[in-house]
């Protein structure tokens, strides 16, 4: 690495430092997006190098990428399998993360799993649906614990056992048309709160004849963007001591009908929402590449999907007079199925020790945008060499430094549940946020307190 290149690294270490600070050990492991529960089997048996069989062992990864992240997926999949003769890992593409967890629960049940899948649930782990994998772990000589950003190894852990290992690390940022900034005279770095961007939005926006026809914003269909806009403005779903259901405060409130009236009254901004799989995403991120609108909020690993010479980035706001947002900063998990032969457990660990490798990780966030897991790749020359190159993909990595961890739903999903009813009857049906959070509260509070007796 040359002395330029040394000195760039510095500051992406320190941020990546940063990142590592705000972890929690604590166990417990993280919800992927498909937000579920799991299981705990017994330790695998350690390898005897003498019972490794002379056929490699084939094994089947499931995983709900589509687009360039299901094409760069396989690219590591084909690229794992050339590279030794051990394993053979067969990619099955399912349509999104809920559908992987559907099929999973599905095939749990007849006893036929994969070896390795994206996916992870934590009530399931604990019921002993997927393997703990410390044991396989310590098989793996060159894993270094120590390497990964702990904030997000320790999501993948459940009652002091690790059970998922974090693949790739997400937070949802503002991507938004150069162009429609530029023509309106709007300095991205000026739009610090969420109030400057509604202004912004306002301003961008182009109606003719009463109707819509470029909207200035299009934030994701669901809860999760409204979650992170509430968090910045002060807000939690739990009371400190975890008795009290909170998502119908003044924060809740105030932010989620924020949203409401942008989509509904000024219809300075819109959602798409429905369809198979990924589609609603697709189409908002089409919106934007076709000038319908001037930027939406999105993940980091939609980077590999857009052009930026059309688009830029930019870190989510936080609110007027309560600081800078405070985002959900998420580790995509993968974890091993107990039902799995010990042959083919080991076989998954070999397959994802491999894709978390420094290079491979750099690779993964170089291609698409995600956070890479290991502190490691910020200094992978290739990597930093891209980043010098392509700014805005070091903008999910500063803001996951200040960002808030994922909620750990004590109910087993039903207090997220009652979030994506919620925002449901907010975005799409126009009910005030007053109305929809509060029956939302008390229908997560009865689920909190039914396991709390």
């Amino acid at each position: 690495m040359t002395l330029s290149k040394k000195l760039t690294a510095l500051p992406l270490i320190a941020a990546f430092t940063l990142l590592t600070a705000c972890g929690d050990n604590s166990a417990g492991g993280n919800v992927t997006a498909a937000n579920s529960p799991a299981e705990t089997s017994g330790s695998a048996v350690a390898a005897d190098s003498t019972a490794t069989p002379k056929d490699p062992v084939t094994i089947e990864f499931w995983y709900g990428l589509g687009g360039k992240l299901g094409e760069n997926m396989d690219v590591l999949i084909q690229k794992f399998n050339a590279s030794q003769q051990e394993v053979i890992v067969k990619g099955i593409v399912q349509a999104d993360y809920t559908e992987t967890e559907q099929k999973l629960q599905a095939a749990i049940a007849t006893g036929k799993v994969p070896a390795a899948v994206l996916s992870s649930n934590v009530d399931w782990a604990k019921k002993g649906y997927f393997a703990p994998v410390d044991t396989l772990i310590e098989q793996q000589a060159d894993f270094n614990r120590d390497d990964f950003v702990q904030t997000f190894l320790s999501q993948g852990q459940v009652d002091g056992k690790q059970y998922f290992l974090p693949m790739y690390g997400t937070t949802q940022v503002m991507y938004y048309r150069k162009d429609a900034m530029e023509k309106n005279g709007i300095d991205p770095a000026s739009l610090k709160t969420w109030e400057d961007l509604a202004a912004a939005a306002a301003q961008m926006t182009v109606k003719e004849g009463g109707k819509t026809t470029v909207y200035g914003w299009e934030p994701m269909w669901g809860s999760g963007n409204m979650i992170d806009a509430t968090l910045s403005k002060g807000g939690s779903i739990l009371s400190e001591d975890g008795s009290q259901v909170l998502i119908d405060s003044p924060e809740w409130i105030e932010t989620w009908e924020s949203f409401r009236k942008w989509i509904h009254e000024d219809q300075i901004m819109r959602i798409h929402s429905g369809g198979q799989g990924w589609e609603y995403w697709y189409k908002t991120i089409d919106d934007v590449m076709k000038g319908q609108a001037a930027g939406y909020t999105g993940s980091s690993g939609d980077q590999g999907d857009l052009d930026f010479s059309i688009v830029s980035a930019m870190e989510q706001p936080g609110w007027a007079g309560v600081g800078e947002g405070k985002p959900v900063a998420q580790a995509i998990m993968a974890g091993i199925p107990a039902k799995a032969s010990e042959a083919e457990q080991q076989a998954a660990m070999k397959w994802l020790s491999y894709f978390t490798n420094t290079e491979n990780t750099a690779f993964w966030s170089m291609n698409t945008g995600y956070i890479a897991v290991r502190q490691s790749a910020l200094e992978d020359p290739a990597f930093v060499t891209f980043s010098e190159s392509n700014p805005q993909s070091m903008i999910p990595l500063k803001q996951a430094a200040h960002g808030s961890e994922p909620f750990q739903d004590p109910t087993g999903g039903k207090i997220n549940d009652a979030l994506t009813i919620a925002a449901d009857k907010v975005q799409i049906e126009n009910i005030p946020a007053a109305e929809a959070l509060k029956e939302a509260q008390e229908t997560a509070q009865a689920a909190l307190d039914k396991i709390k007796k």
